[in-house]
């Protein structure tokens, strides 16, 4: 919107006006991603052919694949709106220091989530409990919860 209104010599709010109200369009924010190209799918496509080819016909149906997906839980903070407010005729170093800090907690809340994927359709969402170890042995007690 600023280059466009500096371009065109026209203030930045008509340039959003027009762009929002005339044209009906609305902003949005790119996301990082991977990037695959033609010869990124075909490798993939060519390997999952292969790995069905390992496995009788009668047996696909009950391969699952899963995969899991750690979490912080914690609350999104934009510091540049973490503002304190005093009187006029206070300096900085007459407030309090716990007033000043913006603190964070050491260690935030982690939240594990798995999900099964099969022929035959996927699990609902399996929420890990916290402490719990993910290996061999913990895929197969979740197993037993898929099938």
């Amino acid at each position: 919107m600023r280059q466009i209104s500096r371009e065109i010599s026209v203030p930045k709010s008509s340039v959003l006006r027009i762009v929002h109200d005339d044209l009906s369009l609305k902003c949005a924010k790119k996301r990082r991603a991977q990037e695959l190209t033609q010869s990124n799918r075909a490798v993939r496509l060519q390997r999952a052919k292969k790995l069905l080819q390992m496995f009788p016909d009668d047996k696909v149906d009950f391969i699952w694949f899963t995969d899991e997906k750690v979490f912080t839980v914690s609350s999104l903070r934009n510091p540049q709106s973490d503002r304190l407010y005093v009187p006029a005729g206070i300096k900085k170093k007459q407030v309090a220091a716990e007033r000043l800090l913006r603190t964070r907690t050491t260690f935030s809340w982690l939240v594990m989530v798995l999900v099964g994927v099969s022929k035959l359709g996927f699990t609902g969402l399996i929420f890990v409990d916290p402490g719990v170890k993910v290996n061999g042995s913990y895929y197969r007690d979740v197993r037993d919860v898929l099938l």
